[in-house]
């Protein structure tokens, strides 16, 4: 039998890479390694790569170039970022942060063939590291969890924004917890008492989320930081440039005007950047939807009483958007953001990623190309390309840590570990 293992361990958090090795192969032996994940609905997501073993008998993924499969050449952590739903259009995301995901990593003799299984081993992806609280947060209007890192602090303290589908959706805000933020993860349509598509967002119920992060004891007094992604990001940009307190704010394929639902802050309201659904493609086999140009022309000054003013803020921006977002032109609209700043003299980072789609998750997530909305309830297309897409995940978890710790602490990223 062939010994597969996961180092420097096989319990790890979710965003920790690892170093996948097969023993006591014969030398050049032809084999299959296979990875199967079941998420908590029960849907089976797998990636498989055909290899040789070494003149050893041994193979190493970080050194070991795949011949075929889910993906091809030295990809260390192709298994993991290649798994694919058995049913179409599922998208891997984690709901109950106190689990890990279990990654069965497995080797079968031969190219193809997995009916002689050599070896096998599971490495546990965490969501939460070893010490993390998770405080369910329900005061006042707000509808909320806060993760607190283990110890005094005082941490800089975080508020996590998904997109438009709504929820609350925990698994971002539980891994940068794990790294030494504190993280209100913070729903604001389509949870419990809110409704799925509200006729309007308040300002002030943000406020209450800053308010109340501001207020723990383990959260450092220089100012919060704030990401969000898709219709997060816009809200990011909003609290950053209406709020007092925000002092970062992250914006992932984003825009930089007003998206869906009406923001009313202190005596204005930002009305919705105008589209047309006419405009949407709709794929006639498949009926997967594109709403890349739903959206009226953000150069038109027609729509610019919808955009976010964020050059009056004073905070710090950092945008991330992918070339291959086939939701909406995140790219176009950080370029407007990152324009305005900069002719107000503003320091701004933005990075642009080729060949990424819209859903920038945590990395070692798989590429998720097409889902429902569960607020439309339609089949969207978010667009990327599987390796890059992965490699863009790896490379913005890493600038949206820096970020925050160069301005929210001053800090460099302290090491942590399950």
């Amino acid at each position: 039998m062939a010994r597969v293992s996961v180092l420097p361990s096989r319990r790890c958090l979710s965003d920790e890479p690892v170093r996948i090795r097969v023993a006591g192969l014969q030398p050049q032996q032809a084999v299959t390694l296979r990875a199967s994940l079941v998420d908590e609905s029960g849907e089976l997501f797998q990636s498989h790569a055909l290899y040789r073993a070494g003149s050893s008998g041994e193979l190493d993924l970080s050194r070991s170039p795949a011949l075929g499969g889910s993906y091809l050449g030295v990809e260390p952590m192709g298994l993991l970022w290649a798994l694919q739903s058995k049913t179409p259009y599922k998208r891997l995301a984690k709901r109950n942060v106190l689990t890990p995901f279990c990654v069965d990593v497995e080797v079968y003799e031969g190219h193809g063939d997995t009916s002689r299984l050599l070896g096998k081993c599971t490495n546990e992806r965490w969501f939460l590291g070893e010490g993390v609280k998770r405080i369910s947060v329900r005061e006042g209007r707000l509808r909320a969890t806060l993760f607190l890192p283990p110890g005094p602090g005082p941490f800089p303290g975080l508020i996590d924004l998904y997109g438009s589908g709504g929820g609350l959706i925990e698994y971002r805000a539980s891994l940068l917890a794990s790294r030494g933020f504190v993280t209100l993860a913070l729903a604001y349509m389509s949870f419990e008492d809110i409704p799925a598509m509200p006729e309007i967002l308040e300002l002030s119920y943000f406020e209450e989320a800053v308010n109340f992060l501001r207020k723990q004891q383990q959260v450092k007094d220089t100012g919060i930081g704030v990401l969000g992604l898709s219709k997060g990001g816009d809200l990011a940009l909003s609290m950053a440039t209406f709020l007092p307190g925000i002092k970062a704010a992250v914006s992932i394929s984003g825009s930089s005007f007003n998206s869906f639902v009406p923001l009313k802050g202190d005596g204005f309201t930002i009305p919705v950047h105008p589209y047309d659904l006419g405009r949407m493609k709709i794929s006639d086999e498949s009926g997967i939807v594109d709403f890349s140009d739903v959206l009226d022309d953000h150069m038109d000054p027609a729509t610019w009483a919808c955009r976010i003013p964020v050059e009056r803020s004073l905070a710090k921006f950092l945008f991330l958007s992918g070339l291959d977002d086939m939701n909406w032109k995140s790219d176009l609209y950080c370029r407007d953001a990152v324009q305005r700043l900069q002719q107000h003299g503003r320091e701004v980072e933005f990075y642009s990623y080729s060949g990424a789609g819209h859903l920038l998750e945590p990395p070692y997530l798989p590429l998720c190309k097409v889902s429902i909305h569960r607020v439309l309830g339609m089949l969207v297309h978010w667009g990327g390309q599987w390796r890059e897409h992965a490699k863009a995940q790896e490379d913005a978890w890493r600038r949206i840590q820096a970020f925050f710790w160069q301005h929210l602490m001053d800090s460099d990223i302290p090491k942590s570990k399950l």
